[in-house]
């Protein structure tokens, strides 16, 4: 069983997708990590260095990788992720998709708190 986690940043993507994970003994994967990881610096770097396009390049590759190598997991995608290079349809077509609704209230709040972490 693939499943993939979409929804705003700030929607609880990651956290609701460690706990699935672990509930159902699955591996968890966060897309954003692992283009961090891969790439070597933060998203921000990647976007002002390499641009966008390189960007979502990195995370369709990516996306595609884990899913092939791997029979189950839960994955958080990056909010972004299921708007480029139809990796909604391939998302869908992999496995089951489900859709974090978060009020937008909820997830302003936590995009504020966020952003005051970070300075």
């Amino acid at each position: 069983m693939k499943i993939f986690l979409i929804g705003f940043m700030g929607s609880g993507k990651t956290h609701w997708g460690r706990l699935l994970s672990e509930k159902l003994g699955m591996r968890f994967f966060d897309l954003d990590e692992q283009i961090i990881e891969q790439a070597g610096k933060s998203i921000n770097e990647i976007f002002a260095t390499d641009g966008e396009e390189q960007f979502r390049l990195r995370e369709k590759d990516i996306l595609h990788i884990i899913a092939e190598s791997h029979d189950s997991f839960v994955m958080a995608c990056g909010g972004g992720a299921p708007c480029y290079f139809n990796n909604i349809v391939y998302m869908n077509q992999s496995g089951t998709t489900v859709w974090i609704h978060t009020p937008l209230e909820i997830i302003f709040e936590r995009l504020i708190k966020e952003k005051k972490k970070d300075h």
